[in-house]
C-alpha cells in the first residue's frame, strides 16, 4: 500500500494528537499511585505506558469502529476534513495540558469531527444519534458511574480491613494498588488508542487504500497503542498533580477504589464500543472515594470546578477551531490535500 505525502502528513499529524492523548492523560493512569506514594512517578509512568500499549494484545477494534463510521457520514470524509479535525482537537489538547487541566482528549477529537463536518456538509453530515447523542449521554453518564463505583468499592474496602491494623491494611492495598493501577492503564489503552486509529482507518478509506467497511489494519493498531504509550512515558507533570494531588488527599486504599472502578467502567465501555472519557471517569472515582471520608467536605470542589468548566467548553472550543480550519483549508483548495471519500 503506498500512500500519498498528503496522507502520511495527516497521519503524523493523527499520532502527534494520539501522543498528546497520552501525555494528558497519563495522569488518569498514574495520578492515584503517585499521590498515594506507591510509586514514584517515573516508575509509574513506565508502568502505565507499559500496560497502555499491552492493551492493544487483548481488546477488540469496537471503539474504533464507532469513531470511524459512527460519529459523522462517511460520504464527507476526505483529507482536509481530517486535518481539519485533528488541528481543532490539538490545539485544544495541547492548551490544556499545558495549564495543567486534566480534560477528555477524546471529547476533544468528537468536538473537531463535529465542527468540521458541520462546516463542511451542514447538519446531515453528523450522526447525531446514536452517535453523538451516546457520547453525550456518558459525559454525564462515565464520571456518574466512576463515582458511585469509587463509593462502593471505597465503602467495601474499608468494611473488609476495618479489623485488621492500620500498617498492615495499608501494605496490603500498596500491593493492590499496583494491579488497579494496571488495570485502569489497559482500560485507557482499550479506550483512547482505538480512536485514533478509527480516524486513520477512515482517511485509509476515504483514499481508497481500504474498502468501506474493512477491518482496521494492524499496524494501525499497533502504531497507534505504541505512540499513546510513548506520550504516557512523557507524563503531563501538571496534570498530573491536579488529579493526584489537589482534588482530595488519598491513601492506598482510596486509590486502590477509584483506579479500580474507573477501569471497571472503561473496560465494558470499550467492549460495547462507547467512547468515553477517562478523564470524567477518574475524576469521578476519585471524588466518590473522597466523599467516603469526610462527605463532600474532603473533595475539593473549587480545583473540581475548574476541570467541569474545562470539560464544558472542550467540545464546543474544538468544533468551532475545526471549523475554522475546515473553512481555510476550503477556501485555499489545496491540491496537495485532495482527496475525497469513495
Amino acid at each position: 500500500m503506498e500512500l500519498s505525502y498528503a496522507v502520511i502528513l495527516i497521519i503524523l499529524v493523527a499520532l502527534a494528537f494520539d501522543f498528546l492523548n497520552g501525555m494528558n492523560d497519563a495522569a488518569n493512569s498514574i495520578a492515584t499511585v503517585v499521590a498515594t506514594h506507591v510509586l514514584p512517578p517515573r516508575l509509574a509512568v513506565a508502568w502505565a505506558a507499559f500496560f497502555n500499549f499491552a492493551a492493544v494484545f487483548i481488546f477488540g477494534t469496537a471503539i474504533a469502529k464507532t469513531i470511524g463510521g459512527g460519529i459523522v457520514a462517511p460520504g464527507i470524509v476526505d483529507n482536509p476534513f481530517v486535518l481539519s479535525a485533528l488541528v481543532g482537537a490539538l490545539a485544544w489538547v495541547w492548551l490544556c495540558t499545558h495549564y495543567g487541566l486534566p480534560i477528555s482528549v477524546s471529547h476533544s477529537l468528537i468536538g473537531g469531527l463535529v465542527g468540521a463536518a458541520l462546516m463542511k456538509g451542514g447538519w446531515d453530515a453528523v450522526i447525531w444519534w446514536p452517535g453523538v447523542g451516546m457520547i453525550a449521554i456518558f459525559i454525564v453518564l462515565s464520571p456518574v458511574i466512576g463515582g458511585v463505583l469509587g463509593y462502593l468499592l471505597m465503602s467495601l474496602s474499608t468494611l473488609c480491613s476495618y479489623r485488621g491494623s492500620y500498617y498492615r491494611m495499608t501494605a496490603l492495598f500498596r500491593g493492590l494498588q499496583l494491579a488497579s493501577s494496571a488495570f485502569f492503564s489497559l482500560g485507557h489503552g482499550s479506550n483512547d488508542a482505538q480512536k485514533v486509529a478509527g480516524l486513520i482507518t477512515a482517511l485509509l478509506v476515504a483514499n481508497h487504500h481500504l474498502e468501506m467497511g474493512a477491518e482496521v489494519p494492524y499496524w494501525v493498531l499497533f502504531t497507534c497503542y505504541l505512540v499513546i504509550g510513548l506520550g504516557t512515558l512523557m507524563g503531563g507533570w501538571r496534570v498530573i498533580r491536579t488529579l493526584g494531588v489537589k482534588m482530595t488527599k488519598l491513601e492506598p486504599i482510596g486509590g486502590f477504589s477509584a483506579e479500580t472502578g474507573g477501569a471497571m467502567t472503561l473496560v465494558v465501555a470499550s467492549h460495547f464500543g462507547i467512547p468515553i472519557s477517562t478523564t470524567h471517569t477518574i475524576t469521578g472515582a476519585i471524588m466518590g472515594v473522597g466523599t467516603t471520608k469526610h462527605r463532600l467536605s474532603a473533595v475539593r470542589w473549587g480545583v473540581a470546578a475548574n476541570i467541569v468548566i474545562a470539560w464544558a467548553t472542550t467540545i464546543p472550543a474544538c468544533a468551532l477551531v475545526s471549523a475554522l480550519a475546515m473553512r481555510l483549508l476550503q477556501t485555499m483548495n489545496l491540491p496537495f490535500l485532495a482527496g475525497r471519500a469513495p
